[in-house]
């Protein structure tokens, strides 16, 4: 196991994910220049057959990078230390026995809806690692970097369950700004190919003017496309009367895809938040973490498989002792404090979502799981912040022990699944890993974990190398 840092010195500021950088750009899809057509014709070349499950079941993916703390929202410790047990007390929800930090309301309101997972564990402290093991299903070869040596799941589910309409893409991963590069989360798809990386979207969906960029074409740029395509077929017609043995190919196939997901009012209106009343609107709340949220179920109703919703900033003015994302070490943030601006906006997104999905009849089709890459320690830290150049409380990285959500899917709700000891170190009973999460997440997308796909020596690889559906959820 990963031990944690302690002593009482000051530690380095934890970077967390890398830096931002690689702005999604139009006409591309977040990975380095790759054009619509490029992506196409790579997802074309690496096979996108699939499963074809009894019905369009769906995931959402709320990823909380940094590593939310578990004892400070779903695992909470009344009975033990102050050093340990933190300033929050649990509350009771609507589910006897089933209590939550006194931060989410919102949370105690509809825990009906939803599995609380309190015994997921992984032996990787960094943020590096944690996001490589929790994403892939794997043992990382390297224990930091956020580059892929196998693919993320959604990888797996984009090659073997791609979308179900025409012009919309079948995986996104929706993200703050300036973080739109595929190794920023360990997104990357590894021997799988480019192919199957998401369609990022960077950017705040609670903007007025946020528009997706690779979609954005206003009018005289429709007029150009327009004209591109008729010039196409005009030239392919000449193509075809010029060569009488037909050898000659029509306008290239992924080109036109390409122009039908530009041009494409399925996709259009699903990124159209306009779209939606007022009242849905400010029931998610108008900031990153609820627009967001809000988005993901649009795609997934219009036909997208699987949608990733990246919960670092929720927006608006950060208070001097908050961290950015979830990685509350004391050097980072006070972590009560952090959590008293930071926790509102998570409780109304996700709790939003949940019930929308209820609410909306989608709760059969449609799986939603909330987590980040791992727990943070029972014992608080107190260090000296970098931004209050005050002493604060923080908790470090703990794989040791995690807490998650998870709704939908048609699962059985109401419940928590695991416990941990009487600090919240380690599982006390129903130990379960990373893998046994995924090994769920593929049964209700028809994925079996035992098809194999070779890696970049050839070799067969299975999607995932061990792990079982969590049977209680089931």
């Amino acid at each position: 196991m990963a031990r944690h840092h302690s002593g009482d010195q000051p530690r380095a500021r934890c970077p967390g994910p890398s830096p931002r950088r690689s702005v999604l750009t139009a006409g591309t899809l977040g990975l380095g220049g790759l054009c619509l057509a490029d992506l196409l014709r790579l997802r074309s070349a690496h096979g996108a057959a699939g499963a074809r499950p009894t019905r369009p079941t769906s995931v959402i993916f709320v990823w909380l990078p940094g590593g939310p703390p578990h004892l400070d929202t779903y695992d909470m410790k009344p009975l033990a230390p102050a050093e340990i047990r933190g300033a929050f007390r649990p509350i009771p929800t609507n589910v006897a026995g089933i209590e939550v930090c006194e931060l989410l309301p919102l949370h105690a309101r509809c825990a009906d809806r939803y599995t609380l997972i309190r015994s997921v564990s992984h032996e990787f402290a960094d943020h590096g690692g944690g996001h490589k093991r929790f994403l892939t299903g794997r043992l990382p070869k390297e224990p930091s970097g956020f580059v892929n040596d196998a693919p993320m799941a959604g990888s797996f589910v984009a090659k073997f369950r791609p979308g179900q309409t025409r012009g919309l893409p079948g995986y996104t991963a929706l993200v703050d700004g300036g973080r739109a590069h595929v190794d920023t989360f360990s997104f990357g798809s590894a021997y799988l190919g480019p192919s199957h990386t998401p369609f990022i979207v960077p950017g705040d969906p609670s903007e007025p003017g946020f528009t997706v960029h690779s979609l954005a074409l206003d009018e005289r740029a429709e007029r150009r496309l327009d004209d591109r395509a008729r010039l196409a077929a005009g030239i392919d017609r000449l193509r075809a009367d010029l060569d009488a043995s037909g050898g000659m190919r029509a306008r290239d196939r992924f080109d036109e895809q390409a122009l039908d997901m530009l041009t494409s009012r399925a996709a259009r209106e699903a990124f159209d938040l306009g779209r939606e009343s007022d009242a849905v609107r400010d029931r998610y709340g108008r900031h990153r973490f609820g627009q967001r949220a809000l988005l993901a179920r649009r795609l997934i109703e219009a036909g997208s498989t699987f949608v990733t919703v990246v919960m670092e900033h929720p927006g608006g003015e950060q208070p001097v002792n908050g961290v950015y994302n979830w990685d509350s070490h004391a050097v980072n943030c006070h972590i009560f404090d952090d959590a008293r601006w930071r926790f509102p906006f998570y409780d109304q997104a996700v709790t939003a979502l949940v019930e929308d999905l209820h609410d909306r009849n989608l709760d059969r089709d449609v799986l939603l799981v909330v987590t980040g890459e791992f727990g943070r320690t029972p014992r608080l830290e107190n260090q000296i912040g970098t931004q209050t150049k005050v002493h604060q409380p923080g908790r470090d990285h703990w794989p040791g022990a995690m807490s998650m959500l998870v709704a939908g899917g048609g699962m059985r709700t109401g419940q928590v699944v695991g416990s941990t000891d009487a600090h919240g170190g380690h599982p006390r009973d129903r130990p379960l890993s990373p893998n046994d999460l995924w090994a769920t997440v593929y049964r209700h997308l028809g994925i079996d974990p035992e098809w194999t796909v070779p890696d970049h020596a050839g070799r067969p690889m299975p999607i995932l190398p061990f792990g079982t559906p969590i049977a209680e959820l089931l």
